[in-house]
C-alpha cells in the first residue's frame, strides 16, 4: 500500500504543477493559486520550465473580463503572457532551440499561462534569453518590450533624427520606448511624473516633462511621433504637438477619427504581436548595454493577488515580475 501511494504521487507530480488560475471574471480576488494539469508537448511545442513571469495591465484586463482580439477563454484558464525559464521538451518540430536553453518569450494571446511552474511556448514566441539578465529581470522584456519596438518601428516608422513624444514614459512599455528610440537616434520628449521624471532622465531622455506641473501640449511641438499608452485626453491634446504629416501611435486606440485629417496629421492603432526574430533584436541591444528592463517589484507567484492590486493603479515604474522558482 505505501509503495503504491508513492507511486500515485510521483505520477501526481509529473502530471500537475503549480499556478495561478481564474475561475470566474472579477476583481483580483478570484486569482487562485492552487494545483493545476501541466501542459502536454505537442510536436510544434516549447515546454518550458518557468522561473519568473511579467504582470502586465492586459492581464489585469482579461481577469477581469476583457477580451484581446475577440478571444474567449475556457474557464478555468492560467494568465500570464511574459515568461522566462529553461526549456523542459521540445516538439519533433521545433528547431530554434534545445532542452536546457535558457529562453524568454512572449506568449500568444489565445494560449496565456506564464502564471505557472511549467507554461507551452512556439518558435514563433520564444527566443534564447538575455546572456547578461537573470529570469527575473528577463520576464520584465518581452510584451513591453515587443510593444514599444512595434509601436516606434513598424507602426510610427521612427528614424534617426526624428523626434518621438513617448507617454507613460515610466511605465513598461514607456521606460523602453525611451531606451529603443535613444538606441535608434531620435530625439525624446517624454511625459512622467513624480519620481518617475528621473527615471527618464536616466533612461536617457533628452527632455522628460512632469505633466502633472505641464501642460505637455504648451511645451511640445512639430513632433514626428507620438507613442501614446494612456488615451483619453492625454491623446486628445497630443494632436496639436505633432508636425504635418507626422503619426499618432496608440496601444489603447484612436478616440477622434476626425482628428488626424484635422490636424494634417495620421493615427494609427495596433496590438502587439509575439515575434521571436524581434525578441532576438532585443536581447543582442540588451546585451551590448543599450537598453535595460526595470523591475519595480518582485513577488512570488502565490502573491499574484498583490501584483494584480498594484498593476492597476496606473502608476507602477518598469515592471512587475512574480519570481515562479529560483
Amino acid at each position: 500500500m505505501k509503495d503504491a501511494l508513492q507511486a500515485t504521487a510521483q505520477e501526481e507530480a509529473v502530471t500537475t504543477m503549480k499556478a495561478v488560475r481564474i475561475h470566474d471574471y472579477g476583481t483580483p480576488e478570484v486569482l487562485q493559486y492552487e494545483d493545476a494539469p501541466r501542459p502536454r508537448c505537442g510536436r510544434g511545442d516549447i515546454l518550458i520550465c518557468v522561473y519568473a513571469a511579467g504582470v502586465n495591465p492586459i492581464d489585469a484586463k482579461i481577469r477581469q473580463g476583457a477580451t484581446r482580439k475577440g478571444v474567449k477563454y475556457a474557464l478555468p484558464f492560467v494568465l500570464g503572457f511574459d515568461v522566462s525559464g529553461v526549456v523542459e521538451a521540445v516538439g519533433s518540430d521545433v528547431t530554434s532551440v534545445k532542452e536546457g536553453d535558457e529562453v524568454f518569450g512572449r506568449l500568444d494571446f489565445e494560449s496565456p499561462g506564464a502564471y505557472a511552474e511549467y507554461a507551452i511556448g512556439t518558435q514563433s514566441e520564444i527566443a534564447l534569453k538575455p546572456r547578461c539578465l537573470d529570469h527575473i529581470q528577463t520576464a520584465a522584456v518581452p510584451l513591453a518590450a515587443l510593444t514599444a519596438w512595434q509601436g516606434l518601428f513598424e507602426v510610427g516608422k521612427l528614424q534617426s533624427g526624428q523626434t518621438v513624444l513617448i507617454h507613460g514614459a515610466a511605465g513598461g512599455v514607456g521606460h523602453f520606448a525611451v531606451q529603443l528610440a535613444k538606441w535608434k537616434g531620435a530625439h525624446v520628449i517624454a511625459t512622467a511624473s513624480g519620481d518617475g521624471v528621473g527615471l527618464v532622465r536616466s533612461l536617457g531622455g533628452d527632455e522628460v516633462i512632469d505633466y502633472k506641473a505641464i501642460d505637455f501640449e504648451q511645451a511640445v511641438c512639430s513632433v514626428d511621433v507620438v507613442l501614446d499608452v494612456i488615451g483619453g485626453e492625454t491623446q486628445k491634446r497630443s494632436w496639436q504637438t505633432l508636425k504635418k504629416g507626422g503619426v499618432l501611435v496608440s496601444t489603447v486606440g484612436i478616440a477622434d477619427h476626425d482628428a488626424p485629417a484635422t490636424f494634417g496629421v495620421r493615427g494609427e492603432s495596433f496590438l502587439a504581436r509575439a515575434d521571436a526574430q524581434q525578441l532576438k533584436e532585443i536581447a543582442r541591444i540588451i546585451d551590448e548595454g543599450r537598453v535595460r528592463p526595470i523591475v519595480s517589484a518582485v513577488l512570488p507567484l502565490e502573491e499574484a493577488r498583490m501584483a494584480h492590486e498594484m498593476i492597476q493603479t496606473g502608476s507602477t515604474r518598469g515592471k512587475i515580475v512574480l519570481k515562479v522558482r529560483n
